[in-house]
């Protein structure tokens, strides 16, 4: 009997195409533990992105840039890792 968990484009794969599909889930696990952990240290930077703007001259405001960085990059991380790990109906922690 087919697991019907499954969707029906996966239920006929063969074991490479399978450990494909592991590996591609694998990877959009470790995206988002990435996004999250640039959600953490983002909000961190936060508390001296005002510092930064109230007390540097002119356009020097190298914590704002690295906060707005930061941020973006949590935010692709979670793209990604969630495009990667479509499919998955268990929450996989390795």
């Amino acid at each position: 009997m087919a697991n019907t968990l499954l969707p029906i484009e996966e239920r006929n794969l063969t074991p490479d195409e399978v450990e494909l599909l592991d590996k591609r889930r694998r990877r959009g696990q470790l995206f988002l533990v990435l996004c999250f952990q640039s959600l953490i240290v983002a909000t961190l930077l936060t508390l001296w992105s005002g510092q930064d703007l109230t007390l540097s001259p002119g356009w020097a405001h190298p914590v704002v840039y690295w906060n707005a960085i930061t941020f973006t990059a949590a935010l692709v991380f979670g793209i990604v890792g969630i495009r990667l790990k479509r499919g998955s109906n268990e929450f996989i922690s390795y």
